[in-house]
């Protein structure tokens, strides 16, 4: 197939690259603030979440009952942050920006306590192109003690980093 654009003897590569010899010097310059620019970088971090870690510790390391917890939104309504999750040895879940307080309800079986999770959000800003994201710092955590023994905070601080716990959750051996 036959370009018009460029004829097959190549004279329009012999055209660009006389051209190109020819102002080799005002091109640099244009050349290198190219090169700059498209070689700038974003470091926007890959896993940019930001969860609390919860762990199940003491005589009760894996519930083998369905746990469901949820939470109330700003609007209102409710909703299900993890659903009838069985051999729950931990689970990770989200922390709410626009509240000092989350109040989460756990339930196994027909049993229900109260968690409440006082803290601070710390806006985190990297940089335009990763928009903007809330650490928190734990003030304190209070809670029913129906299914739930004791609950204590291991790590203040939530974050990006997913490989911290930040939380031990005690269940009661019998939750009858």
């Amino acid at each position: 197939m036959r370009n018009n654009h460029h004829s097959s003897d190549g004279s329009f590569r012999r055209a660009f690259l006389s051209l190109l010899g020819k102002r080799r010097e005002g091109l640099l310059p244009v050349f290198l603030i190219f090169l700059i620019a498209s070689c700038s970088s974003v470091d926007c971090p890959l896993n940019n979440t930001v969860y609390a870690n919860y762990k199940l510790m003491g005589r009760v390391t894996t519930l083998t009952d369905p746990l469901t917890i949820w939470t109330n939104r700003n609007d209102g309504n409710d909703t299900i942050l993890l659903n009838q999750q069985v051999n729950t040895d931990s689970f990770t879940l989200p922390v709410s920006y626009a509240r000092d307080r989350d109040t989460l309800y756990f339930r196994t079986n027909t049993i229900l306590d109260t968690v409440t999770i006082d803290k601070t959000n710390i806006p985190h800003f990297e940089s335009v192109d990763c928009g903007m994201n809330y650490f928190h710092e734990v003030k304190g955590i209070h809670y029913t003690r129906n299914a739930i023994d004791s609950i204590t905070i291991q790590n203040r601080d939530i974050t990006y980093d997913a490989s911290k716990k930040h939380f031990y959750v005690y269940f009661k051996e019998y939750r009858y």
